[in-house]
């Protein structure tokens, strides 16, 4: 059987149809900034949102919120039953709405539950401890990754597994802005973000970024929501 020319034309449009569609479906389920993008907007914007809400609606409109405020990094925390259904609902609107917002997800403790939200379009993962096998599974898909860290011997050690911005949490119970200015002593290289601790005061945040963070995560002191 001999295919006309109509018939070639056809299959060849048909091709670079599915090349298109399989190409955008593979771009949905990966994680859209990459890591120097989120390390760098993390300092630009000196302030990462820290959220969790069992309903997607209720997180869109908190997401929405703050990006229309200026913030373009946001954590979800993985909290709760089904919280990644909620997150990739939220990643996949947030993507329409919200096109310059960088969604991650935090509170992750081991590397099953961080392939699982990378899967789901996260461009970035935060712990609040450091596990290594977490660091093996985010450095194969280049996501940032930010562990919980209390002392200068766990920041070097993250350091020493790829992470660009360490976590320190909880953040006023480790030593607060003393503590991040002694580190920042021996090692000014390093770049800080503390969670837990932080207030949305000036006084507060003063005191944070004059000892030298990169930038601050901050969830309950920020977000009050009222249950109708």
């Amino acid at each position: 059987m001999n295919l006309s020319l109509n018939q070639i034309e056809l299959f060849q449009k048909i091709s670079v149809f599915l090349d298109s569609e399989l190409f955008n479906l593979n771009i949905r389920i990966m994680a859209r900034f990459t890591r120097i993008q989120v390390a760098t907007k993390m300092a630009e914007t000196g302030m990462v949102p820290v959220f969790f809400h069992k309903d997607v609606e209720t997180c869109k409109q908190v997401v929405s919120a703050c990006y229309k405020a200026g913030v373009k990094v946001f954590e979800f925390t993985n909290r709760g039953d089904f919280a990644h259904e909620t997150f990739a609902e939220l990643n996949k609107w947030a993507a329409i709405e919200c096109p310059e917002m960088i969604l991650g997800v935090g509170s992750i403790i081991d590397a099953p539950t961080a392939a699982l939200y990378i899967q789901l379009g996260a461009n970035f993962i935060v712990s609040p401890l450091i596990n290594e096998e977490i660091a093996l599974v985010v450095n194969r898909r280049k996501i940032l990754w930010s562990p919980g860290c209390g002392s200068v011997t766990e920041i070097s050690r993250a350091e020493s597994l790829g992470v660009e911005v360490v976590k320190i949490f909880p953040g006023s119970q480790v030593g607060g802005p003393k503590f991040v200015a002694a580190v920042k002593g021996p090692m000014p290289w390093t770049s800080i973000m503390p969670t837990g601790g932080v207030e949305p005061t000036e006084t507060n945040l003063t005191e944070w970024f004059k000892a030298g963070v990169t930038c601050v995560g901050m969830g309950s002191q920020l977000f009050h929501i009222r249950n109708h």
